[in-house]
């Protein structure tokens, strides 16, 4: 459905906006979170560790193959917006074929190369049987995860961003059962996390292919649509890759991490995983708002109210400083029994590891707050290549913190890495957004009119700050435009009769 940020209070309407994409990034690291914390209490130690030394290399490539199937569902969007049915369904076709593509590469040449990238990693030898089991598992249902995030970002790309997230939270569901039960009473071991995830996910992309066939017929394929070109191959893959190497870049840094960590054994590799899962928990609200703020910009200043982002802009600041101070408290003062959740009492080493990791991001969340709304604005309003170069920044940062302060320092100088990335990216972000706020100012500013522009937010993978996320816009600059052709849903025709 079409969301107008352009009236009320600013930092009312960005919180508003805030909640269902928090929501979704929860879940969408919940299913982590949970595969953590039963492997850690039914396997022990060793497993949990086993879990997080690959997952920078799943990261690495779920990560590539996801950020090329969200950019494929944006000529979709932008072929919604301009009222061409036509091209909605030869753009979901050319999409499909790209993802199948993908998807088949990933499922074949992943599981191969699964021990060797794990040997090259330096993975500790009592750690690279059950590493190699769980990536190979993930690997070989990857086109699952594949699936539903296209499907959803289709969804998502005509305006129903609820939807997805409802089956999101159906297969988080689920996999927390199957976790268990796979885990625990199969006793699959570490290889049974991963297959209950891919199960969950085979569920959700199902259930987004019974909703698209019942309530969607405007992303209904015709048989003439699968004639795809190479120029609709070369357009999607434009736009998909660039998202594709965003995430790369991101688990690049990880990868990095990695082999620092792994060099310090597997308790440091456990402690890192424990709470790197609750970290990521934690920062969720805080890359939310990031993102709420970046779609209201980029609606204000398409509406002409440079003078709203302005203030918008200030008070998501305000709101991401209290919540940091909120969960930093939280991080410093209850970290420790929350990994002991992780782990029960039986590796205090770990726990004082996870524990110092969290002090250490938990203390300096104020600048990875003020980093994701400066971020997230300065996407909003276009100015994309500081936000792109905060992400190289970020990966030198915290490369040279694993490599240097980790030498010097073990395992807390690994933990340094995330406030050096943020305060390095904010140190660029800052003299960036000054200057874009001082333009605003010059910016002539129109009288109020309701648009239909849609902002359509897509959930991705994420680490540290580093959120691998899509906004993209249905390019409606005014009110009614013809849809009716299109065959909209009908939740679709109700909101456009109460406008």
């Amino acid at each position: 459905m079409a969301t107008t940020l352009i009236t009320g209070r600013p930092w009312r309407v960005i919180l508003a906006f805030s909640v269902p994409l928090l929501i979704g990034n929860v879940v969408q690291q919940l299913y982590q979170f949970v595969d953590a914390v039963v492997v850690g209490r039914h396997l022990g130690v060793n497993s949990l560790a086993a879990v997080g030394a690959s997952g920078s290399l799943i990261f690495l490539v779920i990560g590539f193959a996801w950020g090329l199937g969200s950019g494929f569902a944006i000529p979709t969007a932008q072929a919604f917006g301009a009222s061409d049915a036509g091209g909605v369904r030869r753009s979901v076709a050319t999409g499909t074929v790209l993802t199948a593509a993908t998807s088949l590469i990933l499922t074949v040449l992943g599981p191969l190369m699964a021990e060797p990238l794990l040997r090259l990693l330096q993975t500790p030898p009592e750690l690279l049987a059950e590493s190699t089991a769980f990536t190979q598992a993930t690997f070989i249902g990857g086109s699952t995860i594949m699936f539903f995030n296209y499907l959803a970002a289709i969804i998502r790309a005509i305006g129903d961003s609820t939807t997805p997230l409802v089956f999101l939270t159906i297969s988080c569901a689920m996999n927390v059962g199957l976790v268990i039960l796979m885990v625990g009473t199969l006793e699959w071991g570490v290889a049974g996390a991963a297959w209950a995830t891919v199960v969950a996910q085979a569920v959700s992309v199902l259930l987004c292919l019974l909703f698209v066939w019942r309530r969607l017929p405007v992303l209904h394929v015709r048989r003439a649509d699968w004639r795809v070109t190479r120029a609709a191959m070369a357009e999607h893959l434009r736009l998909g890759l660039p998202m594709g190497f965003q995430a790369s870049i991101i688990a690049i840094g990880a990868l990095i991490v990695q082999v620092a960590l792994n060099t310090l054994g597997p308790e440091a590799v456990a402690a890192y995983t424990a709470a790197a899962r609750i970290d990521s928990l934690s920062s969720a609200l805080l890359a939310s708002l990031g993102l709420a703020a970046s779609m209201y910009a980029a609606q204000n200043l398409g509406a002409r109210r440079p003078d709203r982002v302005r203030r918008g802009t200030i008070q998501a600041l305000w709101m991401s400083v209290i919540a940091s101070l909120a969960l930093g408290a939280f991080m410093i003062t209850l970290g420790a029994p929350v990994v002991r959740v992780f782990i029960g009492d039986g590796a205090p080493d770990v726990v004082r590891d996870a524990h110092l990791m969290l002090i250490i991001n938990g203390s300096t969340y104020t600048i990875l707050g003020v980093l994701f709304v400066l971020r997230g604005v300065l996407q909003g309003i276009g100015r994309v290549l500081v936000p792109t170069i905060t992400g190289v920044i970020e990966l030198v940062m915290r490369a040279a913190a694993a490599v240097i302060m980790g030498a010097l320092l073990g395992f807390g100088g690994v933990a340094m890495g995330n406030p050096m990335a943020w305060i390095g990216a904010v140190t660029l972000l800052i003299p960036a957004y000054v200057s874009a706020h001082r333009a605003l100012a010059k910016m002539p500013v129109a009288p109020l009119e309701t648009t239909l522009t849609t902002p359509i937010p897509v959930i991705g993978l994420a680490e540290g700050s580093m959120v691998a996320d899509a906004v993209f816009t249905a390019p409606v600059p005014v009110v009614r435009p013809r849809l009716g052709r299109l065959h909209l849903p009908r939740r679709s025709r109700s909101a456009r009769r109460t406008r």
